[in-house]
């Protein structure tokens, strides 16, 4: 095969411009086909889903196509997912800038998405509402797929050979130990629910609020240490294309990865999803909502509506070569913040899940990108020059935070926001000027 030979010439890391070219170039040049479907039921109605096949990032330019689907679990209300269902794609596009190449736009999307995220936090806080969401928000150019997403709506991969592969990272207190750890150190406590008598029942939860999650956009209520700043996963497939699964943890937490996967193997997205969704409601009843969205990504020459078939033989046998296994835990650590490897069917890109806003968004603006200096990078407004004073709650002003700040220009309120997540103020005024 072709490929393996490629693989045998390139064991090291190539860079994204490689593959990319690469993708653009002799066999398998062309886009592939993007199917979709969804299905669910509701229990609460405060899940909400994304559907938009057809986003160009150039006006009028076919070749500039991507695709976006995401799901939002809402809790406390339907507010913040119906929120973020409305903006947190023009927030994350508001951070591209313009009049980049194609291989530019894949490279600053990882940080578009985090100021994109954090953007439409601070915009949803300004509201006063309480509503709370998880967002799992996925993009999809030619067979790039990045995956950005905060509390714990799963987005699962599923490729020829059987490979399931988890792209995202739960945020569940009861499951990162890491992220415990960083919600403590910055000012919040951690326990279970005290009933009389001083019994522990349930999940752990953070106080105040008692959110099980330690990820999410909203939350008005809870401690700013619950950030929303998205785990973000980018991988190349190879040009047998994929399955994607997205789901809410109404799906998640009745049926496994492996089983949601094997569920609907060789058959169209629509029926795929309803299949998954049955599953799960067999499995424990309808106790969430319950949402699913199932993407297939397939090559433009196969001319075929269904995704992987269920193989023969050893289904998970190369489960250990899609990706280097990190465990969740040591997710936020990531020395190199742009890795790329060669893993069989998949291209790892990018992957990072760190809460700091600096490690985030970068030292630098992105190489070729036409951003005025003073332009905040989560915000995107324009600020004046020097303009260091923010209001306080009490209408007066106050000098804008003092703590050292190596990352991208931001503006007085965007740079307390980034304080409070970090534990270092309390005030939830945050709203942009």
């Amino acid at each position: 095969m072709e490929s393996d030979s490629i693989e045998e010439k390139l064991p090291r890391a190539l860079p994204l411009a490689t593959l990319i070219g690469r993708e653009l170039r002799g066999g398998g040049s062309e886009r592939p086909l993007v199917r979709f479907g969804h299905s669910g039921f509701a229990k609460r109605g405060e899940d909400h889903f994304l559907v938009k096949p057809d986003c160009l990032r150039v006006p009028g330019d076919p070749s500039s196509a991507f695709s976006v689907f995401a799901v939002f679990d809402g809790h406390n209300g339907v507010s913040a997912a119906v929120f973020s269902k409305e903006h947190l794609l023009e927030d994350v596009m508001s951070a591209v800038p313009q009049g980049i190449s194609r291989d530019d736009w894949l490279q600053v999307l990882p940080r578009a998405l985090v100021a994109g995220f954090v953007k439409t936090d601070i915009d949803f806080q300004r509201k006063g509402e309480m509503s709370g969401t998880t967002a799992t928000l996925v993009v999809i150019d030619g067979f790039t797929v990045t995956v950005a997403s905060v509390g714990d709506s799963r987005c699962i991969l599923d490729t020829q050979g059987g490979v399931v592969s988890l792209l995202t990272v739960d945020h569940r207190l009861e499951e990162n130990v890491e992220e415990r750890e960083r919600v403590t150190a910055s000012g919040g406590e951690v326990s279970r629910l005290n009933l009389c008598g001083g019994q522990q029942v349930g999940p752990l939860r953070c106080w105040p609020g008692g959110l099980c999650l330690s990820r999410s956009i909203g939350d008005t209520d809870v401690g700013e240490f619950i950030v929303p700043i998205p785990h973000v996963k980018q991988v190349k497939l190879s040009n047998a294309g994929g399955r994607l699964i997205i789901a809410s943890d109404g799906i998640w937490d009745a049926v496994s990865s492996e089983i949601a996967a094997q569920a609907c193997r060789g058959l169209p997205a629509e029926l795929a999803a309803k299949l998954v969704v049955k599953q799960a409601l067999k499995t424990t009843g309808l106790k969430d909502d319950t949402t699913c969205v199932v993407v297939d990504i397939i090559p433009s020459d196969h001319g075929s509506t269904s995704a992987p078939s269920s193989p023969k033989h050893n289904q998970n046998k190369l489960r250990s070569l899609l990706f280097g296994r990190r465990s969740h835990s040591s997710v936020g650590k990531l020395g190199n913040k742009k890795k790329s490897a060669s893993f069989g069917f998949v291209e790892e890109l990018f992957e990072e899940g760190s809460a700091m806003l600096e490690e985030r968004l970068g030292r630098n603006s992105p190489s070729k990108a036409n951003v005025p200096p003073f332009r905040c990078a989560i915000c995107q407004v324009d600020q004046v020059p020097f303009e260091d004073l923010i209001t306080d709650n009490e209408g007066g002003c106050s000098s804008a935070p003092s703590t050292p700040w190596a990352g991208p220009y931001l503006c007085s309120g965007c740079r307390k926001k980034k304080d409070a997540m970090e534990g270092k103020r309390s005030s939830r005024s945050t709203a942009c000027s």
